[in-house]
C-alpha cells in the first residue's frame, strides 16, 4: 500500500483529480487526515513505481510513501489522529471511558429489564447482552434468538442505553442490525473473514474481540477486512489470551492496551470478565485497564450470577458493579480522562 501525502490546504478540484486517477488505475482510495494534510491510502497490488510517476506529477500531490505494516487503514502511519466512533451522546474513543455492562446472556424479559435499570444507574452508557451464545459445549444455553433481540431493544426504549450484541453468522447480520447499535463479533469469530467481509459492508459499529490464541497483529488484520471492505468504524476489544496460567479463564495481555494505541488509531476497550473468569478479579483489573489507556469497558452484571445460564462466575452484582463505577471514575480522573 502506499499513502499520498497532498499539500497542505490543497484545492477540492486537485483532490478529486488525483482520487479519480486512483480509480482509474484499478485501485481502491480511502482519504485520512494528518493535521492540515489530506492522506488518501492505495489499496490493491501493482506496480508502485508506476503508481508513484502516474501520481506524482498532478497538482497538490507532495510527497507518496509506502506504509510499512501489514495492517494498512488501521495503522496509524496511514491515519495519525485517534479514530472516534460518535453514538449519538456516546462517543467511543475521545475523552470519556465508556462502559458497557450487562448479563452475559439475555435469559428472560425480567433478567434483562433489571439489569439494564441497574447498569444504568450506576452510570453505564451501553447495555451488553447475548441474544446468540457461542458456547464450547453444545448442550449449554445458546441464547434466545430473536426474542433477546427484542427484549434488548425494549430495554434501550425504557433505560436510553445503547445495545452491543454478538452476531455469529453472516445470515444474521440484517436481522441483529435492526435491533443493534453496536455489532460484536466474538473471540471465536475474529478470523471467520467471510463475516468480517459482511460487516465492511455494514453501517453499524463492530466490536471486534481478540481471539483466544491470536496474536496483536492478528487481531489488527481483522480489523483490516472490515475497514477495507468500506466500514470505519471498529472497536477493539482485548479479552485475554490463552496461555498456561489455569488459575485464571484467560490471561488479561495488558500491554497489548498502550501497544495498540501506539500502532493503530482505533479506539481500544477491555473486556476484564472474559480476561479472568472471576468476578473478584473484575475490579482491579478494570483499574488497571483504564490506567493502562482503554477508551473502555466491557462488564458482565448480573442480578443473580449463582442462577446465570451463562458465566455466573465471573458476573458483578450490581451493588458490586456501582462501587466499581466510584472508583473508575478517581482512576480515570488520574489519567487525564472522565468517566
Amino acid at each position: 500500500m502506499l499513502i499520498v501525502v497532498m499539500k497542505p490546504r490543497v484545492m477540492v478540484k486537485d483532490m478529486g483529480a488525483v482520487l479519480k486517477k486512483i480509480e482509474d488505475m484499478g485501485y481502491q482510495p480511502h482519504i485520512s487526515r494528518s493535521g492540515e494534510r489530506n492522506l488518501i491510502g492505495i489499496i490493491g497490488e501493482g506496480n508502485e513505481e508506476k503508481i508513484k510517476d502516474s501520481l506524482s506529477v498532478l497538482e497538490g500531490v507532495e510527497q507518496i510513501v509506502p506504509l510499512s505494516q501489514p495492517f494498512k487503514l488501521a495503522s496509524r502511519e496511514f491515519h495519525p489522529e485517534d479514530s472516534t466512533i460518535n453514538l449519538g451522546p456516546v462517543v467511543i474513543g475521545g475523552e470519556e471511558v465508556v462502559v458497557m455492562a450487562g448479563p452475559c446472556a439475555v435469559e428472560s424479559r425480567e433478567q434483562l429489564l433489571e439489569a439494564a435499570e441497574a447498569v444504568k444507574e450506576a452510570g453505564a452508557k451501553i447495555l451488553r447482552g447475548g441474544a446468540f451464545k457461542p458456547r464450547t459445549s453444545p448442550y449449554s444455553f445458546q441464547g434466545l434468538g430473536e426474542k433477546g433481540l427484542e427484549y434488548l431493544a425494549e430495554a434501550r426504549e425504557r433505560t436510553g442505553l445503547l445495545i452491543v450484541t454478538e452476531v455469529m453468522s453472516t445470515g444474521d447480520i440484517t436481522l441483529v442490525a435492526r435491533y443493534a447499535d453496536i455489532m460484536q463479533v466474538g473471540a471465536r469469530n475474529m478470523q471467520n473473514y467471510a463475516l468480517l467481509q459482511e460487516l465492511g459492508k455494514a453501517r453499524h459499529p463492530i466490536l471486534l474481540k481478540r481471539g483466544m490464541m491470536s496474536s496483536v497483529e492478528e487481531l489488527l488484520m481483522s480489523a483490516e477486512y472490515i475497514l477495507s471492505n468500506g466500514n470505519p468504524r471498529v472497536i477493539l476489544c482485548e479479552r485475554g489470551i490463552r496461555t498456561f496460567e489455569k488459575m485464571t479463564r484467560n490471561t488479561l495481555d495488558i500491554s497489548a492496551v498502550p501497544l495498540i494505541k501506539n500502532l493503530c488509531h482505533l479506539p481500544m476497550i477491555v473486556d476484564p470478565s472474559h480476561a479472568t473468569g472471576k468476578w473478584e478479579l473484575v475490579a482491579p483489573v478494570s483499574k488497571a485497564a483504564v490506567a493502562a489507556g482503554a477508551d473502555g469497558l466491557i462488564i458482565e452484571v448480573h442480578s443473580h450470577p449463582e442462577e446465570a445460564l451463562s458465566d455466573g462466575p465471573q458476573s458483578l452484582k450490581p451493588e458490586v458493579f456501582k462501587k466499581l463505577m466510584e472508583e473508575l471514575k478517581k482512576v480515570a480522573a488520574a489519567v487525564g480522562r472522565k468517566l
